[in-house]
């Protein structure tokens, strides 16, 4: 199906605005749980360890995204061999990078940009905006206008670099003290594991569900995040054929 779904994308053209649902001619559909939900993946991060690809897209995953970058400096030790795995595997798979609320924006960029690679097939990039309260070297908690202006500026270079508009993974407690109607043209992906994120987001409506921390799913040892995105199974591959990267 993928190999499809990259032929057609290439002759859509490149995109790098998020569209809305009726522009991408998505459905309405929506559900109470996340289990009724039909389209799973998984994000991973080295603590995962080895994994067996193969069994975990027969196993039901459909895309996953994998930890690549935080701050300015870090790479995570196993992204590079997750990322060939996955492609390997013939598994939607895309980078995510964690923000450090004490570098700038552009810089992080640079660094995810430096390794990540740009390639066709891939997810759009995913910035992770949480609060660090357990961090060794920063533990400040920006003001909004900050934070969105920073934010924003990664995104921005990000898109120009990939042509895809980066998708925002924002926990309840950072969205409810800085990002309540903020950033209203990119997708979200909103972490909501005791309720529905409809319940516990003010205002926001998310394109994927991260509904547990400790998922399991074949070919991956011990707990691993699941996550549901908001759709059905056509509306996934009118999803994707917009979103790969050409």
């Amino acid at each position: 199906m993928l190999a499809g779904l990259l032929g057609a994308a290439g002759l859509a053209g490149c995109r790098s605005t998020t569209m809305s649902v009726e522009g991408l001619g998505l459905s309405d559909f929506s559900a109470e749980a996340a289990h009724q939900y039909p389209v799973h993946g998984i994000d991973v991060a080295k603590y995962q360890g080895g994994i067996d690809w193969e069994a975990a897209r027969d196993g039901g995953v459909s895309f996953v995204w994998m930890k690549a970058t935080e701050g300015g400096d870090r790479l995570d030790d196993r992204f590079k061999e997750y990322w060939a795995g996955a492609a390997a595997a013939r598994i939607p798979r895309g980078g995510y990078h964690f923000w450090y609320h004490c570098r700038p924006g552009d810089e992080q960029a640079a660094w995810f940009i430096e390794n990540v690679p740009k390639q066709r097939g891939a997810l759009p990039p995913v910035i992770d905006v949480e609060w660090t309260p357990f961090s060794p070297t920063c533990t400040i908690r920006p003001p909004r206008a900050e934070m969105l202006r920073e934010v924003g500026k990664m995104s921005a270079i990000l898109e120009r670099h990939y042509g895809q508009r980066p998708i925002l993974y924002i926990p309840i407690d950072v969205h409810r003290d800085r990002l309540v109607g903020a950033f209203p043209n990119h997708e979200f992906w909103l972490r909501a594991v005791a309720d529905h994120p409809d319940n516990v987001y003010e205002d926001r409506k998310f394109r994927f569900w991260q509904y547990t921390a400790t998922g399991s799913v074949p070919g991956i040892r011990g707990n691993v995040d699941r996550n549901a995105f908001a759709g059905t199974r056509d509306d996934w591959i009118k999803w994707l054929k917009v979103n790969l990267a050409k």
